[in-house]
């Protein structure tokens, strides 16, 4: 196993995001690789947790990243939050990103979690995307 490609990774999947007008038109420069300290208002995208497993085989070394893009918003309803994960999962389905070490082999959709947050005054959607990646 490996954990070469992870920053890679992270990285790609976060300049993939924030080059989307789709996106951008809904959260302006809301997109965080990390959420900046203090209270953030309104809605915005942070890339979150991070599971790796190997997935070496025969053809050489390998890993599996299951990681998190989550959609926050204070925007009373769902409807918000919604349309910007649908934002989310759009750029990101099977993406062709380019990692500055490794080589993506595939990225997918595994699931999203819709729910309130902070006393139930915010809402947050958390989508769960697999990414092979060949080292």
């Amino acid at each position: 196993m490996s954990l070469a490609a992870t920053a890679a990774l992270q990285a790609a999947v976060f300049q993939h995001l924030a080059g989307d007008p789709a996106l951008t038109a809904l959260v302006g420069a809301g997109i965080y690789d990390a959420v900046p300290p203090g209270t953030v208002t309104g809605t915005y995208v942070s890339l979150g947790p991070e599971d790796v497993r190997d997935a070496s085989d025969g053809s050489g070394p390998g890993a599996r990243h299951d990681f998190t893009v989550s959609v926050v918003t204070d925007e009373a309803g769902f409807s918000l939050a919604k349309e910007v994960a649908v934002a989310v999962a759009d750029r990101l389905a099977d993406a062709p990103l380019a990692l500055a070490r490794g080589r993506l082999v595939g990225l997918w959709f595994l699931q999203s979690r819709a729910r309130r947050v902070e006393t139930g005054q915010a809402r947050r959607i958390d989508l769960t995307f697999r990414a092979r990646i060949e080292l």
